[in-house]
């Protein structure tokens, strides 16, 4: 009888470690699957980190590239290099409510032509022209802007079309409007309105062509 019970109980006891061995075996394929799991992440984000890492070198050498070529305008203050945007007081290219360059305005563009092409020569990139204004309305009677959004989009394509004159490729060049959004200081005061009576030229990456049928 003890015999019987003896086998009997190996009967019982062999399915039982086989199932803790699926069991385990499971548990163990379940691991490896997140640990490969985790490490393709792990490289994913390696990967993501060093090209966000390559992309600000480009950035800050592009940034330092510009700010060479402008040195002399930089150096006697007539412009402004803030994040690689150019920034040009509005007074010393147009009167009040004009869109009509003044002659320092001719000559300092006329400067900045040939950094500005050598950089574009360099770079596969275009320069956006923004035109901005205070928030004062405009004087009756102003001359051909009906509101600041208006003058300001003539006052960013005067600069466009005068770059052009100087020798800048055309499809390197294109205007843009924001007329008092976007202001750098407060329009409270006449310095903050000054300041925001501006143009800006940013380079920025040349839009690609769709892929023609």
């Amino acid at each position: 009888m003890d015999e019987l019970d003896h086998d009997g109980g190996g009967a019982v006891g062999a399915p039982a470690w086989a199932a803790f061995g699926d069991l385990m075996a499971g548990v163990l394929g379940a691991f490896v699957l997140v640990l490969c799991a985790a490490l393709v992440g792990q490289l994913d984000l390696a990967a993501r980190l060093d090209a966000e890492t390559r992309q600000r070198q480009l950035e800050q050498e592009r940034r330092e590239r510009l700010e060479r070529a402008l040195a002399g305008p930089l150096a006697d203050g007539r412009i402004t290099l803030v994040e690689g945007r150019i920034g040009i007081s509005g007074a010393v290219l147009f009167g009040a409510g004009s869109a009509e360059l003044h002659t320092d305005g001719q000559a300092l563009l006329r400067s900045l032509a040939t950094p500005l092409r050598e950089y574009l020569a360099q770079r596969d990139e275009v320069l956006m022209v923004s035109g901005f204004t205070d928030d004062r309305l405009l004087r009756s009677g102003t001359r051909g802007a009906a509101d600041n959004w208006e003058l300001s989009a003539q006052r960013a394509l005067t600069v466009v079309r005068q770059l052009m004159q100087e020798g800048l490729p055309a499809d390197a060049l294109f205007a843009a409007a924001f007329g008092p959004q976007q202001p750098v200081a407060d329009n409270d005061s006449a310095e903050g309105r000054a300041l925001n009576r501006r143009v800006e030229i940013a380079p920025t990456p040349r839009p690609r062509q769709a892929n023609k049928p």
